[in-house]
């Protein structure tokens, strides 16, 4: 794969034009924005369904257990996620939600990024995407393309120079999601260690 990192029209393009396979889970025929099909920041009121939303997709990707899903205190989860929505400690912690009509059936969150060693292309005001899912039942409806567009403007409105997003290294659906949206392999590589074995994940860039 190539690892040049790509330009901001890159990202913003592939985006806008909805260059996403057709296989991928996030992608859709129509990623542009419709009257039933939007985003929004999210409010208190979403904490529940990003709760549940963010361990779902932890269990489909083997970061926790059955067991360990069974075990979390939900309601901690939900008070963090409100608290990251009703205070945010700057214009580059954000939480974005995708909507169906007045349904939420998707989310983004991003927060500088830390403790990266990414190319100098990627400037000095790195963004990490910490969370990007969509409910099963409404994927290949766009909902991922248009929650990233919206994440690169208010990212770039705030200062940031690059957007980071990790993705598993057995997770074909979301490296070529994020392939096919501009981003490039940034090189580190991270092992998540689970009840359900070891998770090995690699970064990827994108300039904004």
């Amino acid at each position: 794969m190539d690892s040049t990192p790509h330009d901001a029209d890159d990202l913003l393009g592939a985006l806008a034009a909805g260059a996403l396979p057709d296989d991928d889970p996030h992608a859709g025929h129509d990623h542009g924005p419709t009257a039933d099909l939007s985003v929004r920041p999210a409010v208190p009121e979403d904490a529940p369904l990003v709760t549940r939303l963010q361990l779902a997709a932890w269990r489909g990707r083997g970061i926790i257990t059955e067991e360990e899903l069974g075990a979390v205190d939900t309601s901690a989860v939900t008070a963090q996620w409100q608290a990251a929505v009703s205070a945010p400690p700057s214009q580059r912690h954000r939480v974005l939600t995708a909507c169906a009509g007045v349904e939420v059936v998707g989310f983004l969150a991003f927060a500088p990024a830390e403790g990266v060693e990414l190319p100098e292309s990627a400037g000095e005001a790195p963004v990490e995407v910490l969370a990007l899912e969509v409910e099963d039942s409404h994927t290949r409806e766009g909902h991922g393309s248009r929650l990233l567009a919206a994440c690169v403007d208010l990212a770039g409105e705030a200062g940031a120079t690059s957007l980071v997003m990790w993705a598993g290294q057995e997770d074909d659906a979301r490296t070529r999601f994020l392939s096919s949206a501009g981003f490039a392999p940034a090189g580190p590589r991270r092992v998540l260690t689970t009840g359900a074995g070891d998770v090995v994940e690699s970064c990827w860039f994108a300039q904004v």
